[in-house]
């Protein structure tokens, strides 16, 4: 196949992911944390982008789980991580030529740059010839890699800069001072008295003495003085800097895009892998899910919420995990229980792992089928807005409505404790209403919610229960498990509060 992306087939996905912003979902289901933690020390790569386009293939999403099995799996990921490594020390030398003030300076920093870059080109392509590679992306890419550096463009390069820095090391020259003027000549062989000098004093010299030689700033800049000797310099070596001049123009444009490209996007995978990393350390498992865009049984085993995870990882806290299934004509799930006790978490869990998914990730869990969804959409609980002079139930009113003329058989929706502002009548009437219709679409469903009632609506809904332990109910064990609800749907008090809980 001819390589064009190590994340997208189609060139057209590619463009579109340049474009794209954080869909609407992200807050609800904490994916805009998610995202900033996995980008957090690629800035420079803008990544986000890429996070933020789902796939709506599936032969898509296998093209990224058959990279992420050559990373993980093989020396593959260490040679990728040494490439940008020197790809970044040469975009590090152009950041710096652009700040200089004098041309040869500038010249001089260019010149490095393409050296570390053919360097870095060749190192890679020799590490993947030799690699066991099974994907199509990455073998497509060492194909074009190989190709590449055996072309007349890219071997001229090398030899040209070889001979240009080789032609470079060969100037000598010699700096004559009197008084505040200063001439500049070729160097003549003559004798350096250095070492005869340093060997003829050392025998005065006693004990620690203060050293008097002058120290060279580290800074990169030349000052005036040392541009107006390089500039003498060129002078005495015009055929060796007229070279150099026709080298930078020639050269200005020496960065082939295929590779450019790859050393941005391959970054998708390095940073996504260096952030689960941390979390397999700590025990917790991951797996590359069954996607399906027709079959609705979804499952997942030993998952849990990525976000949160990553947090109590770090915290050096437990991470509870939770299964789900539905099989047949399931479709929604009902989750109700004590407040405080996983259920928002356990429906974040279910949109994360869908949306991991739907980007070709590993995703947590021990196992997984999931749903290769068109729209994914939530409903939370948010702020009431008075710059609209609307009440908080009409604005969950127009969001629902809004949602439920964009969803079809193949979307996810994700609803959170809705019509709280309502009296208990009202919310099951409107609930009611509305899961008749998520029903009548055939749309996956997660729905937290305070009417257990809705548990049994439809043989189609499966009740999930957050528990608490039995012997203290004001403790919760954050795992939500398949049952009917038990009628303790309550608001309980946290572990740190007093006074008796109230029913919802």
């Amino acid at each position: 196949m001819t390589f064009s992306s190590i994340l997208f087939e189609r060139n057209e996905d590619r463009i579109r992911a340049e474009r794209a912003e954080a869909p609407a979902f992200f807050r609800d289901l904490n994916l805009d944390q998610i995202i900033d933690a996995v980008t957090a020390s690629k800035q420079a790569y803008n990544l986000k982008p890429f996070f933020y386009t789902s796939l709506h293939d599936i032969d898509a999403i296998t093209y990224r789980h058959e990279v992420l099995k050559d990373l993980e799996s093989g020396p593959a990921l260490q040679h990728v991580k040494e490439f940008a490594q020197a790809m970044r020390v040469m975009r590090d030398h152009l950041t710096q030529a652009s700040k200089l003030s004098y041309k040869q300076q500038k010249q001089s920093w260019f010149v490095d740059a393409v050296g570390l870059y053919c360097d870095a080109v060749s190192s890679l392509g020799h590490d993947l010839s030799t690699a066991e590679i099974e994907s199509r992306g990455l073998s497509a890419f060492r194909d074009h890699l190989m190709n590449y550096t055996e072309s007349d463009h890219f071997t001229g390069l090398v030899a040209e800069t070889h001979k240009l820095k080789a032609d470079l090391s060969t100037i000598k020259y010699c700096i004559l001072i009197k008084g505040d003027t200063f001439k500049v000549r070729k160097y003549a062989s003559e004798i350096d008295y250095t070492a005869d000098v340093e060997e003829t004093f050392a025998k005065f010299k006693q004990g620690a003495v203060k050293d008097h030689r002058l120290k060279f700033a580290e800074w990169p800049e030349m000052n005036h003085v040392e541009a107006k000797v390089l500039e003498f310099v060129a002078l005495l070596y015009p055929e060796i800097f007229a070279s150099l001049d026709d080298y930078c123009a020639k050269n200005a444009d020496y960065l082939d895009n295929t590779i450019e490209a790859f050393d941005r996007e391959v970054q998708f995978y390095i940073a996504y892998l260096e952030h689960i990393e941390i979390l397999q350390h700590a025990g917790l498992k991951f797996c590359y899910p069954r996607i399906s865009d027709t079959s609705k049984e979804v499952c997942n085993y030993e998952g849990f919420d990525l976000g949160l995870a990553y947090k109590l990882v770090r915290q050096e806290a437990p991470v509870v995990c939770n299964d789900f299934l539905l099989k047949g004509q399931e479709r929604i799930f009902v989750v109700s229980g004590p407040n405080q006790g996983g259920k928002t978490t356990f429906s974040r869990t279910f949109g994360q792992l869908h949306y991991l998914a739907s980007l070709g990730c590993l995703v947590p869990g021990r196992a997984a089928q999931l749903l290769l969804f068109d729209k994914l959409f939530t409903h939370f609980e948010r702020e009431e807005d008075i710059r609209n002079l609307r009440g908080k139930l009409q604005d969950d009113l127009l969001r629902i409505h809004d949602i439920l003329n964009q969803a079809t058989a193949s979307s996810i929706i994700i609803m959170n404790e809705i019509f709280t502002s309502t009296t208990l009548p009202d919310a099951t009437f409107l609930s009611e209403k509305m899961m008749g219709k998520i029903l009548q679409l055939g749309s996956l469903c997660v729905w937290v919610s305070f009417i257990e009632e809705l548990a049994s609506f439809d043989e189609q809904i499966v009740s999930m229960v957050s528990t608490v332990v039995p012997s203290d109910p004001t403790l919760r064990t954050y795992k939500v498990i398949r049952q009917p609800a038990d009628g303790l749907s309550m608001r309980c008090p946290s572990p740190r509060s007093t006074g008796s809980p109230t029913i919802s």
